[in-house]
């Protein structure tokens, strides 16, 4: 989740000029920065889950062949290089999955599009095995998950190769309302492959980095408010939040039962729709996903076609028309493109009903996280059995655990009650209103979708004061709604990707997809990180 939302409450939701100052230093992420430039002659870059289908069907590569490409990738970029430390944990058991899965080629048994497809977790969702689960927590190291999260089975089932997990913003960044994000106490400071000392925003950093620098075909974020979109649109990809329902949470630490949602970060329209594909499913362990019966599909393919915005209505968020001029010109452009490839364009004002909500949502999220993380540690194999055990861990272990920012996010959250407290109930009332606010909007002025920019240029690591506001943020509607919201890139600024959002209703994710397939197939604004020192020295 981006943190913003919730402590400057309304105000950062406003179109304030991003912030593009050159960063103090490459080592305020922890890190050295190389000072030869570092030369990408990586085999698989850009490569697509179709393109590596197409090679393991030739012969010319095996799953093997390419889990072992990604995992020297992996050192050589992650660990060694420009050193992204977007990686927190490698599975030991990759390689033979990937024999596995060349075995069944073999055999003549394919299980479809993600067969051998060597993907990358974010490390708050449960696999059982030889890796970790902690949210990126001191406190939950050596906590082994005793089963697969539903999603983790069902990229099992599909043929993925788990390859590892990635680092995240702790406690996917609900910890600290002065944290950095990306900087967990077991993993780092991840950092941004576009230039290296700007952050990588969360809390799903280290998917984002990942991703986007070529450690991975797809990986799989986590998004209460922002933490799928911020970093996609960071990190120059193509990030899609699901309607809360679609994909099971069940096995995935949690913040909130009503915001919470796993989804695809990708370098295309197209694997985002194939790795989607492969999520969605009903879980009886996740009452919500009961609602997406007869409402998903397991080809999300289907609904990608060049002519997706053609005849649509687009409503296109006013108030990011003033702001960074180079992120505004980038706006209009995307407008333009939209115009050109025949959609009617209608300027709405969405984001100023944000104005009066107060802090409703962070006290949403902080009923919710106290009551959900209780209920997943008191089943799990951690030390840690309540969020009042990790705070207390936290206290005993301050140096290691809270070097640079506290917990008092943590903390607050344990001051509240349950959830039938009059605060939550009345809170939770403001937060699904959205649901009502969009669908008026839409209804209104006959939209098939909203627009508007995902959210301002990267930030500079910031491990002492935290995060600073960069403008532009869209999540919050579509997030408190529990709304599909997909972004795709659409162009640098000073180098820093930027990307551009579509919003609809309830389980309208093929929509989205076409519409973003057709932006993207004409926009083509994807490009690939440079691995840049600094703003200055670039």
């Amino acid at each position: 989740m981006n943190r913003r939302s919730f402590v400057k409450a309304s105000s950062v939701f406003s179109a304030s000029a991003a912030t593009l100052t050159a960063c103090s230093s490459p080592k305020s992420a922890g890190n050295e920065t190389d000072s030869a430039p570092f030369v990408d002659e990586f085999a698989l870059n850009e490569l697509t889950i179709n393109d590596l289908q197409k090679k393991m069907q030739s012969g010319e590569y095996t799953s093997a062949a390419i889990t072992q490409l990604y995992l020297d990738r992996i050192e050589a970029i992650d660990k060694n290089g420009p050193r992204l430390n977007a990686v927190i944990e490698i599975n030991p058991d990759a390689l033979a999955i990937a024999k596995t899965m060349d075995q069944e080629r073999k055999d003549g048994k394919l299980r479809g599009p993600m067969h051998g497809i060597p993907v990358l977790i974010k490390d708050n969702i449960d696999t059982g095995d030889q890796q970790m689960t902690t949210a990126g927590a001191l406190a939950l190291e050596g906590h082994k998950a005793a089963k697969d999260a539903f999603i983790v089975a069902q990229l099992r089932k599909a043929g993925a190769v788990i390859l590892g997990k990635t680092n995240l913003s702790e406690w996917a960044n609900f910890r600290s309302t002065r944290s950095s994000s990306g900087w967990s106490s077991r993993g780092g400071q991840t950092r941004n492959p576009y230039i290296l000392d700007r952050n990588p925003s969360g809390s799903s950093s280290g998917s984002g980095s990942a991703a986007s620098a070529n450690l991975c075909v797809v990986a799989v974020g986590t998004e209460t408010d922002g933490s799928i979109i911020a970093p996609s649109s960071h990190c120059g990809l193509v990030g899609l939040k699901p309607t809360v329902g679609l994909v099971s949470r069940s096995g995935i630490i949690p913040i909130s039962h009503t915001q919470d949602t796993a989804g695809p970060m990708t370098r295309t329209i197209t694997d985002a729709a194939i790795l989607l594909g492969a999520l969605v499913g009903v879980d009886p362990d996740d009452a919500v996903t009961l609602e997406s019966r007869g409402k998903s599909a397991t080809d999300y393919t289907q609904f990608l076609k060049k002519e997706g915005l053609s005849g649509k209505r687009i409503g296109i968020e006013k108030s990011f028309l003033k702001g960074h001029e180079g992120v505004v010109a980038l706006y209009k452009e995307a407008i333009d493109v939209l115009k050109k490839q025949g959609a009617t364009i209608v300027e709405v004002e969405l984001m100023k009903e944000l104005q009066g909500m107060g802090g409703a949502e962070f006290t949403v999220l902080q009923f919710e996280f106290k009551d959900g993380v209780n209920r997943y540690l008191s089943t799990a194999n951690a030390r840690v059995k309540t969020l009042a055990d990790v705070i207390a861990y936290n206290q005993k272990n301050q140096a290691k655990a809270m070097p640079f920012f506290k917990q008092e996010t943590l903390e607050s959250s344990e001051a509240k009650g349950d959830l039938t407290s009059k605060e939550y109930t009345e809170a939770l009332a403001k937060t699904r209103n959205w649901q009502q606010r969009i669908d008026r909007l839409m209804a209104t002025n006959k939209l098939d979708a909203i627009g508007g920019t995902s959210i301002g240029p990267a930030g500079c690591i910031d491990l002492i004061n935290g995060d600073y506001d960069t403008g532009f943020y869209f999540c919050p509607p579509a997030a408190m709604a529990g709304y599909p919201h997909l972004t795709i890139p659409m162009g640098t600024v000073h180098g820093l990707p930027v990307g551009f959002s579509l919003i609809a209703g309830a389980y309208q994710e093929g929509a989205l997809l076409a519409m973003g397939y057709n932006y993207e197939q004409a926009s083509e604004k994807r490009e690939r990180p440079g691995f840049v020192g600094s703003l200055i020295s670039g």
